[in-house]
């Protein structure tokens, strides 16, 4: 019960066993040091008075901590400061066992006003029992100022767990959301493997398919099946190559460029011009960018208008990297519906994480798709 009554304030095992302990013999000491006190003065009869009112003392504190009647903890304290008062009134300082601990239970187990509140109270009450008892008013004077100090050091202290709940709790959100992050990072991986090698061997093996419906040409047949074949090697290659990317070693950025467009050529039998301007400079993130962008660009070419003239271009002026991937001689409604799949989405969510820009659009007789990341 003591263990689970400060689950938000201490977390580390090791301290629960401790305090639990320490705990309960402060509070087995209060009752003892007030009997042992009222015996000499006050008799069986005062004696046990002070062992009921530090019985009830401790049974308050200890309510307070089960979760039960934590809605009470308020109340019972005061209840348990009342008490203490009593003892000290008996037999001076014999309460002060509970005195000094109830400002502690409050600020960690009330609200931060109610706490202070309760502690407030517990030290006016010191100076006006001990006033009342006829204590020295130097003695009293500095008892209570004890408590205050009390409740100085416990709202320190609460303090400084909150602060560690509070950096705890950011340091599991950024680790959930770097998982997130990652998460979403190769699932984009995923996609642009895929759309990229699949949709060019789909197109191959229809071909086939339409040639063997038709009596086609054997060889053309075999030529169409040998392309696929190509394209599953070479998608197993691009999983190769992603994985290296994600551990930080890849081919420059202009040899990555070349090898799509000779793939896209190598695919559709069409042109694929590639143009590279100053030396880019980009962090990994954007390299990766910047060939996703233009492989999912080519995709959508070889998927929509795998007949048209493609150019590759990437330019660098010194703090931004820009990539456009133009192609013309394309159907311009089948052109338009090719940038409303998933493929575009994530293209401007790869741009939007790094703080680039990607545009996308009709342009002409053709397509065009410009994407800006800082270099």
């Amino acid at each position: 019960m003591i263990e689970s009554a400060f689950p938000e304030a201490i977390s580390h095992p090791w301290v629960r066993r401790v305090l639990g302990p320490l705990f309960a013999l402060w509070l087995l000491y209060g009752p003892l040091f007030a009997g042992a006190h009222a015996v000499g003065k006050l008799g069986w009869p005062g004696t046990l008075l002070a062992l009921a009112l530090a019985l009830i003392a401790g049974f308050g504190c200890l309510l307070a901590l089960w979760r039960r009647w934590r809605r009470w903890v308020v109340p019972l304290l005061v209840v348990s400061g009342a008490c203490a008062l009593g003892l000290h009134a008996l037999v001076p300082y014999s309460g002060f066992a509970f005195v000094f601990l109830i400002p502690w239970m409050a600020m960690f187990l009330a609200p931060p006003r109610q706490a202070v509140a309760v502690g407030l109270l517990d030290a006016l009450g010191v100076l006006a029992t001990g006033t009342i008892v006829g204590l020295p008013f130097e003695q009293n004077g500095w008892s209570a100022v004890g408590v205050v100090f009390q409740i100085l050091f416990a709202a320190i202290a609460r303090q400084l767990v909150e602060a560690r709940q509070q950096a705890l709790a950011t340091a599991q959100a950024r680790s959930r959301e770097a998982v997130l992050a990652e998460r979403t990072r190769m699932a984009r991986e995923i996609h642009d493997i895929l759309a990229h090698s699949l949709s060019a061997q789909i197109v191959h093996l229809e071909g086939a398919r339409l040639l063997l419906e038709r009596d086609g040409d054997k060889a053309a047949v075999l030529d169409r099946v040998d392309r696929a074949g190509g394209l599953a090697r070479g998608a197993l290659e691009e999983a190769q190559r992603a994985v290296e990317a994600l551990r930080g070693d890849e081919l420059p950025l202009a040899e990555q460029l070349d090898r799509l467009a000779g793939e896209f050529q190598a695919a559709v039998g069409s042109a694929c011009k590639v143009t590279v301007t100053g030396s880019p400079k980009l962090v990994p993130e954007a390299r990766l960018a910047v060939v996703r962008t233009a492989q999912e660009a080519l995709t959508n070419v070889r998927k929509h208008a795998p007949r048209s003239r493609v150019e590759l271009t990437l330019r660098d002026d010194g703090e931004w990297c820009e990539l456009e991937v133009r192609n013309e001689g394309g159907s311009p409604g089948e052109l338009v519906d090719s940038g409303q799949g998933y493929g575009l989405i994530g293209m401007r969510e790869r741009a939007e994480l790094i703080g680039g820009v990607l545009e996308a659009g009709v342009e002409g007789e053709g397509f065009l798709v410009r994407l800006r990341v800082p270099a």
